[in-house]
Order: structure tokens, then sequence, then C-alpha cells
């Protein structure tokens, strides 16, 4: 493998050892399904039980208001058609911020194209909702308020509680798609005030496959895929034990180490951003200086595209802030609504560290992209390539 640092962390993350020791026996010896009445389906159902007590041990709620889905794409579409299918019919509207992942803006702009009235928030210069916006747009026609807790790109948290109180205000429900957040700082609904938040279990060291949505006890919501009554019927399918297993460890593990691993990280990212300012002149931080998840560093590089600094350094392993298609890069919707113009968002890369993430490996990677950065042409166009952003 070419890369020997990877900075991608918010892509993906490993699965910890201790994880994959408490998965393995589900696969083989203990297979039984959840559903079945005798000793192998009463074990499952024991495990999953279990998984769903961490999970909610977590984020501070009571394990019934766990649901099991298959990662964060399916909790935020259940969310988001589930609340809408069960809102009253003089309650339609949905507000959302400009820079939600696509598992949440697809949905709803499929739900717009069918009629639903969306509204998307703007962001200030940081990326983050101003509270005043959603004041002025949601209202008794409102049916979800659906922000994300923490932007995928830059870090950057939003005032869910705010929003919530807003949300609530107006009798509307408010859904955050927590995927990046929750294992990296401190989630808890109570504090957040939310109704429905949505859990990635490889965001966190747990297996991709598997994730939870958070449901408020009393929220109403219509499941959108139809089988059984797997998941208090808001799920349907055999439940995926081994994983389950999983991401409730990963979650019991998160839970133990979290306050002192953020401070690390924290530590790691700041480190790694002071060592390039100290060697690129007119660096720029993207995002919100303070208000941002501990790990995450999105730069823009001056004078060319982060594409070609990240190509010059190919010992490193991470995102840039584009797409390309067919030979020509494509500025990120987020960074272009917090106001960039098309050559400082093409410079973007993000650099997010994880558990794995040295402070010698930080210190040879702001090495290796400030020589890439020298190293490369800085009026160089677009090249056919690019890794774009895990997202």
């Amino acid at each position: 493998m070419e890369h020997r640092i990877y900075l991608d962390y918010n892509a993906t993350t490993p699965v910890e050892a201790e994880v994959v020791e408490a998965m393995l026996p589900w696969f083989t010896a203990k297979f039984g399904n959840p559903s079945s009445p005798h000793d192998y389906g009463r074990i499952a159902r024991q495990a999953v039980e279990q998984g769903r007590s961490q999970v909610a041990a977590l984020i501070g709620c009571a394990s019934e208001e766990i649901v099991f889905t298959s990662g964060g794409t399916e909790s935020n579409n259940l969310a988001i058609f589930g609340s809408m299918e069960a809102a009253r019919q003089d309650r339609r509207g949905i507000v959302a911020s400009i820079v939600e992942h696509p598992a949440t803006a697809r949905p709803c702009d499929r739900l717009e194209r069918e009629g639903y009235p969306v509204a998307r928030l703007p962001v200030d210069a940081a990326g983050r909702v101003r509270p005043g916006d959603a004041k002025a747009v949601v209202d008794g026609r409102t049916a979800l308020v659906t922000v994300m807790l923490a932007n995928n790109e830059t870090g950057t948290l939003q005032p869910i509680r705010d929003l919530a109180r807003i949300a609530h205000e107006a009798g509307a429900l408010i859904h955050t798609d927590a995927a990046q957040a929750v294992g990296k700082i401190p989630v808890q609904v109570g504090d957040l005030d939310v109704d429905l938040l949505t859990i990635a279990g490889h965001k966190l060291y747990a297996p991709k496959g598997v994730g939870a949505l958070y449901v408020r006890s009393g929220t109403k919501l219509r499941p959108f895929v139809l089988g059984a009554s797997h998941e208090r019927g808001l799920r349907p399918g055999t439940e995926n034990v081994p994983y389950i297993v999983g991401l409730g460890m990963a979650c019991e593990i998160a839970g133990r180490i979290l306050v002192g691993e953020s401070k690390r990280q924290e530590g790691l990212r700041d480190e790694f951003w002071a060592l390039l300012v100290a060697g690129i002149p007119g660096i720029r931080l993207n995002g919100h200086p303070t208000e941002r998840l501990p790990n995450t560093l999105n730069v823009s590089f001056p004078g060319t595209p982060g594409r070609s600094v990240l190509e010059a350094a190919r010992e490193i392993a991470a995102s840039t802030g584009s797409a390309c298609h067919e030979g020509i890069d494509t500025p990120s919707g987020v960074l272009k609504a917090m106001g960039l113009d098309d050559a400082t968002a093409l410079g973007a890369v993000r650099l997010s560290v994880g558990r794995g993430t040295t402070g010698a490996q930080v210190a040879e990677a702001a090495g290796a992209l400030i020589n890439a950065w020298k190293s490369v042409p800085k009026d160089s166009g677009s090249k056919p390539k690019s890794e774009g952003l895990g997202i």
C-alpha cells in the first residue's frame, strides 16, 4: 500500500480489535435468529438487547428508543420519510440546512418533487446555521427540521439545541444526523433536545453496514420498508446480530475513552494546523475556529487545487474538497455555501485524525504537505483523477 499515513477518519474508521473479538462468536457458534423461540434465538436476542443498551448509554437515552439500521443513510431516510409519512396533512413542511449530507439532502429533494415544501437554511462564513434564519421559516406548517450535528467536510458544529427549541415551539419535530459526531464528542439527546438522531457504525470504529436511529419515546414514525415486526415494526428484517454486537461494543469503548481521546485528537489537530501555517503562507482554515469536531482540519492550499497537493504527497491518505467528473473538478457545495470562491474551494483538503494517529505522523504529514505544495505548479489545472470526499 502506497499510503503510509491515514488522515481520512471522517470517511471511515478501522474496526477496533475489541469490537472484532466481540463479534466473532456471533458468526459461528451463536448464529441463532433473534426471533426464534429456542435457546439459539434467545441467546441472540439477549445480544441484540445488550447492544441496544450500549448504544443507548452512549447518547443518554432509554434502550427502547434505539432502532437498529444498516447505517447512517438508512437512519436518515427512516427519520425523514418516516416522520413525514406520519405527519398531519396540515403539516407538510420540511426545513433543512443547505450543507446537509446527501443522505439527508436527497430524501428532502424527493419529497420536494412530490409537493412537500422544503426550506433550506443558509450558513454563515464558518458553515453554521443562524437560528434567526430558522425562526423565520419554521411555523405551524412545518413537520420536521433536519440539520446535521457536525459537518463531515469542515467539522463545524451546528446549534442544534437552539434549533430544537425553535422547532418545538412551532410544534415540529427535529432530527439531527450525528453520524460524524457520535464517538468524537459527547452527544446526549437530552442536552440536544432532539426527537430523532442518526448514528453510523463505521464512523466510530464499528463495521460498515450497521447504524442506529434514536427515536424519542412518543415520536410518530412510519416504516418506509415493509415486512415483519422487527425493531418495533419500524425497521423490518432479521437483525444483524454480529454487527449489532459490534456497534454496541464500539459505543461502550467510545464512552470509556471519549473525553481523553477527544482532547488528544484536538491537540494533534491544532499542532497540525500550526505546522501548516508555519510552512505555507496564505493557507486558509475552512470551518468554525472553535465550534468544530476535535479531529477535523479542512484547509485550502493557496494557488493550487488540493487534489494536486495530495497527488504530490503520496504517502498521505486524505480527501480533497472537490469531486472530479470527466477531468473537471467541481468545488465542494459545502464550501461554496460558506462563500468560498471556486479557486479557494478547489484548493481544499480535509485532514481528519483518529485513534491511530500519532504526533510523529502529524509532523511527517505536515512536512510532506508543505513540500508537496511547494513542488506543484501554482497554475496547475484540473487533472482526470480525484480522491474526493469519503463522506
